[in-house]
């Protein structure tokens, strides 16, 4: 989708990813397809800025609405205060919270959330002055992050009260497994959700250690 194609405001919540990577991964495309698929069905909306000019025409990207602009530069086309924006911070003043539902209409994130260890890339976003708001101390992916802020913010479940597991090991293959150093939202089967196609890309890369995948 074109840059002048991209405006905030149309749906109640809007969730943006500012890309902090000047290249596009494997993993990153299936989070950034995960969110999007997950927020439509919500009813809300997924916008990734900041993208680099040499993935405007990335196929990857082709189904998510996705702008060179920046999430400032966003806001202000859309008339929307910083105020109304909320910056999803392991250094945010409190953790999210139901009420912030109605506080905020735009949640935004940092494009390598899973980073280990941290490099506190949220930084670059902090520095432009939004509200800020945690998750807990984990590290997750930044999948995880949307999809429990929106659980929190649309489905009012208090963030204490989802179901998590922490840096699971994911079998890959019969007798093999890799483990994930990230906080991902928990099935009632006890297994964490990926998104789609990540568990192909695990196995596909089980010879590397996965940080150098990630």
């Amino acid at each position: 989708m074109a840059a002048d194609e991209v405006r905030l405001g149309q749906t109640k919540h809007t969730f943006v990813v500012e890309h902090l990577d000047p290249e596009l991964e494997a993993w990153q495309q299936l989070e950034y397809n995960a969110i999007a698929r997950e927020c439509k069905e919500s009813g809300s909306s997924f916008t990734l800025s900041g993208r680099p000019s040499e993935l405007a025409s990335d196929p990857a990207l082709s189904a998510i609405a996705t702008t060179a602009t920046s999430v400032e530069e966003l806001l202000a086309a859309a008339n929307i205060p910083k105020s109304r924006a909320c910056l999803l911070d392991p250094k945010g003043e409190k953790d999210i919270s139901p009420e912030d539902g109605e506080l905020f209409e735009v949640f935004i994130f940092g494009g390598i959330l899973g980073d280990e260890p941290p490099r506190d890339r949220t930084a670059e976003l902090r520095a432009k002055g939004f509200v800020g708001r945690r998750l807990g101390p984990e590290q997750m992916t930044t999948d995880t992050a949307a999809r429990v802020t929106r659980t929190v913010v649309q489905k009012k479940i208090p963030l204490d009260q989802i179901p998590f597991v922490d840096r699971p090991d994911i079998e890959v293959a019969k007798g093999e497994t890799v483990s994930m150093p990230f906080k991902y939202v928990r099935l009632a089967d006890g297994k964490p959700i990926l998104p789609e196609g990540m568990m192909d890309l695990l196995a596909s890369d089980a010879d590397k250690d996965i940080l150098d995948l990630l």
